[in-house]
Order: structure tokens, then C-alpha cells, then sequence
């Protein structure tokens, strides 16, 4: 599903259940000494979702471990982001001198708690969400915008190393074209002499998941 959503730049892997045959580096066993079973599977299937891309791009595998707030730290020459729920794993990267930053979001296809529209969503966005559920209920809209905001984040951090609040971009969500714009309202990373004031990105609703995803080419 991922792969619908990304540009041919991007090579994306996913997976729906745990292979039982995950092997982590010293490294990254170091990272879930004090950590539970479900943390653990969590992160040995997105890195072994991650290590399957590395070789789709003719790269070695290495270790990938968790830096700064938890972004993970690619290899050299790689941009990337992974992500995991209940049933769903997935890692998309690509080489830096075609894309400069990815994000990507999965989330189980259900409404947010109660409560948590308050804290993520601005007055204009909570509106705009109440007209899409209006035009298109088959949709859970609130969980796509959280979504897209995670994605916005894993898109933001690695070109600034600085938080990103849920405040901090709005969201556009177009829903014929399976399209979102997140407007900064922050200033922006300079990318190639040029600030960046909003990231465009792609979602699906399908397979009981919301999927976002950005790539801003190099």
C-alpha cells in the first residue's frame, strides 16, 4: 500500500505480521535492554523493513538506531522513516541526492480518542474536518490529520533537528486526490538556498490503515 503513495524515488517495504526470524545488531539489542515484547517486535520489523529497502537500493545493511527524540539515524546517503501500529510496518528511504527527507505515518483506520481533536487540531482544521466527514463519512478524517501531522514531524526533524508541534503546521486535506499540504507556521529548514514554507504529501485510507507520506526531492 505504502508504495502507491511515494515517489519511484522511494523504495518502500512493509509488512502486515512479524517475521520470526528478525536478527538485530548488538547495537540495537543494547537499545531494547529494559524494553517490552511488543516494543521489541515493533522495532526488529521495521528495521527488518528498513534493511530490505537498504538493499533495494544496492546498499549494505547496517544498524539503525534511534538519535535525537527517537528519529532514527540512516546510514550515510539516506534519507528514510519508519513507522508501525498494530498489524502494519513499514520503512521508506531513498538516496539524499534524489530526496532530502521522507515521513511516513500509518495508523489504525478508527477515530481519535475523545479529547485528542482538541490538541491537535486547530479551530480552522477541527472545521474543515467537520465539512469532509459531511461529504465523505466513509472516512475518519480526524485520525488522517493526526497521521499526516506525524508524518509532517518525521519529514521536519532531520532537516532541523528542532520540535515540530501539532500547532506548529496546518493541514490541507484534499480528498478526491488523496492529497494533503502541511503549511509551516514556523519558519522553515533552507533547502538548496530556499526556505521551505509547506511539505506536500499523499495519503490512502485502506486495509483498516490511514497512510501519510512526504518526500521533498533534493
Amino acid at each position: 500500500m505504502l508504495d502507491e503513495i511515494v515517489p519511484p524515488q522511494v523504495v518502500a517495504v512493509e509488512a502486515f505480521d512479524d517475521p520470526a526470524d528478525v536478527q538485530l545488531y548488538p547495537e540495537e539489542q543494547a537499545v531494547l535492554r529494559k524494553a517490552v515484547a511488543s516494543r521489541r517486535i515493533e522495532f526488529g520489523t521495521a528495521r527488518w523493513c528498513a534493511r530490505q529497502a537498504l538493499a533495494k537500493l544496492g546498499l549494505p545493511p547496517a544498524p539503525i538506531l534511534p538519535g535525537p527524540r527517537g528519529a532514527p539515524g540512516w546510514p550515510a546517503g539516506v534519507a528514510g522513516s519508519m513507522t508501525h501500529c498494530a498489524g502494519y510496518r513499514a520503512a521508506a528511504l531513498a538516496h539524499t541526492w534524489e530526496v532530502a527527507t521522507i515521513g511516513i505515518d500509518a495508523e489504525p483506520h478508527t477515530p481519535l480518542p475523545d479529547g485528542v481533536g482538541e490538541v491537535i487540531a486547530s479551530d480552522a482544521e477541527r472545521r474543515a474536518l467537520a465539512e469532509l466527514a459531511d461529504a465523505a463519512p466513509g472516512v475518519c478524517w480526524d485520525k488522517l490529520l493526526f497521521s499526516a501531522k506525524e508524518a509532517t514531524y518525521k519529514a521536519w526533524f532531520p532537516l532541523t533537528q528542532r520540535w515540530l508541534g501539532f500547532n506548529d503546521a496546518a493541514i490541507s486535506i484534499s480528498p478526491a486526490g488523496g492529497t494533503f499540504t502541511a503549511q509551516l507556521l514556523v519558519p522553515g529548514p533552507v533547502l538548496a538556498g530556499r526556505q521551505l514554507t509547506e511539505f506536500s504529501g499523499r495519503w490512502l485510507a485502506a486495509g483498516g490503515l490511514v497512510i501519510t507520506s512526504i518526500a521533498v526531492p533534493a
